[in-house]
Parts: structure tokens; C-alpha cells; sequence
């Protein structure tokens, strides 16, 4: 699904792409970049299993009643379209570009705080105050809404009930635990099964994304641009439980994302600390149905205001200012913008977990899921997105990883975190002013 990964993201979140090569794609592709008329709107996203997927059923619903209308749906992969984007819009022209693309969150501000005049204000094509809170940061700028929050990356931490009971405890015991709580748990569970917690790359930090959003702290300051490393003590208690996590003896290492699905397909490991998009994977294991659970996500112990909801990944949608503007807005918010219904299908038959608050109180998302021994899961996911602290992303989340990967390797190898964090603190403030 979506996430493909955005998964394991982490190396940052190029997992979750996919290109489409065909020749009819290509054909169509040509076809779409043609400049649009007032009735045809050219669309490009990622992953035809998700991101596609969802926006055929979105075109489907509009074009019952817009029967004149006509939608291009266009994959590329997520980095092909970044550099697409990039190109066109320094051109000072945002001709030849779709009506609306679909842009990750961690980079949305990268776009709207370069390309200012290059994407639609949605003015009252959607009421903001509908859809969660945290995601709203990300698609705003300078007071202005201009992006249709689309799919939640709401994390959750999926447990197999089965080696739970085996080592003495019940989900009732993961309701409400920290870091160390779980740690704790994982040792119990290895003593008694043999069987490691999780799996985990080393280098993927998606687990460090996950740990400081759930105590609203990110790697700038709030304004979006100052590096906020050295002295952010969210931060350093993130480091520090994952340096113990690593170093408890209950992870199994993996490098890649096949090896990360195989860690809990394969039965390997007790539970899996991710985005909600791997639920497919994890019910991929047939032969494991009936054996897993879905709990609050552990939160950091001694930062203030940490909660059990947090985030890993999500996109949402943008409108270019080009000819096909309204058209495109029109589309948008009459279906992914306010159709209840259309956020009931996107659940039962792509697993798109939208952030549309209306949208949770439909059958969809309240169903029980027999996989996961009869819990509501949706409606679960539903309300922890609720909960997701708000921050924000700013334009250099990729950039700073890439700086804090290394000096997490460093600490994990023996450097002061002290000495690890302001090193990357240096070298961020060199790097993206």
C-alpha cells in the first residue's frame, strides 16, 4: 500500500514510490501535460495500489454526476514528480504541469514557501477545521489552505496477542506504556518464546519521527527553518530509548523492506511500532489471523505533553495555478474535500485511512476486523489521528535526517549524545541556511 512504505521509510520515504513504465501510461501522460481546458483535469500521484487507487474511486463519484467532466489520472514515481515539479515551476510557468498533484507532507512547504504563486488557494473548497488538526500545518501557508488533507499516516503499535499471553501479559497491559515500559515487556517476551520485539534497520530513523511528533517536538524550531537539534530535549530522550531498544537484545536487524515485512510475516518478531498503512502487509499472513492486536502507540517518558498518537508519513492534495484551475478545485472539494461515502469505499477497498473527521463516523470506519480478533481498528486509527500532535514539518526534514542518521550511528557506537546532537546541530545550520 501507500505505503509501500512509507514504510521504513525512513531513508526517507522514497519506499513508498512506484513507476509506472507502460506505454499506455506514458501515452496518457503525454496526452494529460497538454494544457487543460475548463472541463479536463490532469491528476499525477504514486502507487497505483493507494495513492491512484483512491483517486480513480474519487473520479468515479464525481464523474457520476459531472458527466462532461474528464479526469486524467497520471502515475509517476514520487521523485520523478518532484523533479517535474521542481523543473516547471522554476521555469516561472506552471504550464505543461497538472491541475493537481499529490505532494508528501514532509515536503509540502518545500513547494508552497518557494513556489508561492504557484498553487491554488482553495479558498471555501474545503473547511480546514474538517480534517485533523495536523495536518493542516503542513498544507497551509501564510494563513492560507492550500492542500485537501488526503490519507493519515496515524501510528499504531501492532502486537501478536499470542506471544503476549505466552510471556504473561494481555493487550490491556500495552494500553498505556512508555518506552521503557515496552523494552521491559520485549525482555519478558524473548525470555519466554524467543522471539525479538521488533524488527528494525539501524538506519531507518522513522522510529525517531515517530517518538518526537508524539511529544509535539520535530527537528526545527516552529518556525520552520531554525535546526532545533543540540538543545531539544525531546529529541535527546528519543536518541537515548532508541540507543536502549537497540542495545536491550530484542531487535531483529534488517536492511531492506522485503527483510522488514519478512521480520513479522515470518512470525519472527512480537510486534510491529508503525504507520497504519502496513496493515495490509501484516493481514498478508493469513495463517496469523486472530493473532494480532493494534494498541496506543508508547510515548516518551519524561517529555512533557508526550501522548500515544503520533505520525509516520501521509500526502494530501495540491491545485497548480494553471488553465483548469477551477475545474480541479471544483473536483476536489465535492469528493475528497466533503464526500463522507467516497471515505467509506477509500477504507474497504484500498485501506486509505483519510483524516476527514465526518468521515469516521461512517460503517466503514467502525466495522470490526475479525483479522484482529474483532477490534474496531479503524475507528481506533480514527481517533489517535485525532490526537496527533501538530507540527511542523518546515522545507529540510530530508536534509536534516540525512545528518542525524550518521550521528546516530555515532552515538550508538559510543559518542557523548551530547557531543553526537550538537555536532548535528553544526552541521545543520551550515547546511540549510
Amino acid at each position: 500500500m501507500k505505503k509501500k512504505a512509507t514504510a521504513l521509510l525512513l531513508a526517507g520515504f522514497m519506499l513508498l514510490t512506484a513507476c509506472s513504465s507502460n506505454a499506455n501510461n506514458q501515452a496518457n501522460t503525454n496526452k494529460g501535460e497538454a494544457t487543460g481546458t475548463s472541463k479536463e483535469i490532469t491528476v499525477w500521484a504514486w502507487d497505483k495500489n493507494f495513492n491512484i487507487a483512491a483517486m480513480n474511486l474519487a473520479k468515479d463519484a464525481y464523474v457520476k454526476d459531472h458527466a462532461d467532466a474528464k479526469i486524467n489520472v497520471i502515475e509517476y514515481a514520487q521523485d520523478d514528480i518532484i523533479q517535474k515539479l521542481n523543473t516547471g515551476l522554476n521555469s516561472g510557468s506552471a504550464s505543461g504541469l497538472p491541475n493537481i498533484v499529490l505532494i508528501e507532507d514532509y515536503r509540502a512547504q518545500s513547494f508552497l514557501q518557494t513556489y508561492p504563486d504557484s498553487f491554488q488557494e482553495l479558498g471555501d473548497a474545503i473547511k480546514p477545521a474538517d480534517f485533523a488538526d495536523y495536518k493542516i500545518g503542513p498544507t497551509s501557508f501564510n494563513g492560507k489552505q492550500y492542500g485537501v488533507p488526503f490519507d493519515s499516516g496515524v501510528v499504531g503499535l501492532y502486537v501478536r496477542t499470542d506471544y503476549l499471553q505466552e510471556a504473561g501479559y494481555t493487550v490491556d497491559d500495552l494500553q498505556d506504556i512508555d518506552w521503557q515500559k515496552y523494552i521491559e515487556i520485549g525482555k519478558a517476551v524473548k525470555a519466554k518464546t524467543g522471539k525479538d520485539m521488533l524488527t528494525q534497520d539501524p538506519n531507518d530513523l522513522g522510529l525517531i519521527r515517530m517518538m518526537i511528533q508524539s511529544a509535539g517536538s520535530w527537528y526545527l524550531k516552529s518556525d520552520g527553518t531554525t535546526p532545533d537539534l543540540k538543545d531539544n530535549a525531546v529529541l535527546k530522550e528519543a536518541f537515548e530509548s532508541y540507543k536502549e531498544l537497540m542495545s536491550a537484545d530484542i531487535v531483529k536487524v534488517n536492511s531492506d523492506w522485503s527483510s522488514f515485512l519478512a521480520g513479522f510475516n515470518s512470525g519472527a518478531v512480537a510486534s510491529v511500532p508503525t504507520g497504519n498503512w502496513i496493515t495490509p502487509s501484516v493481514k498478508s499472513a493469513a495463517d496469523q489471523s486472530g493473532k494480532w492486536a493494534v494498541v496506543p502507540f508508547p510515548k516518551l517518558k519524561n517529555a512533557t505533553g508526550s501522548v500515544h498518537a503520533s505520525n509516520l508519513g501521509g500526502s494530501s492534495w495540491y491545485v497548480l495555478n494553471n488553465d483548469g484551475k477551477e475545474a480541479a478545485i471544483e473536483f476536489l472539494g465535492a469528493t475528497l474535500g466533503s464526500d463522507t461515502d467516497l471515505y467509506q469505499k477509500l477504507v474497504t477497498d484500498v485501506g486509505v485511512i483519510g483524516t476527514y473527521k465526518p468521515a469516521a463516523e461512517g460503517e466503514a470506519y467502525t466495522a470490526a476486523d475479525n483479522y484482529f480478533g474483532g477490534q474496531k481498528v479503524i475507528s481506533d486509527f480514527a481517533k489517535w489521528t485525532a490526537e496527533i500532535p501538530n507540527v511542523n514539518y518546515g522545507m529540510h526534514t530530508y536534509a536534516i535526517e540525512d545528518i542525524l542518521k550518521v550521528e546516530m550511528q555515532n552515538y550508538l557506537n559510543g559518542t557523548d549524545i551530547n557531543k553526537a546532537l550538537g555536532d548535528a546541530q553544526s552541521q545543520a545550520e551550515s547546511q540549510i541556511q
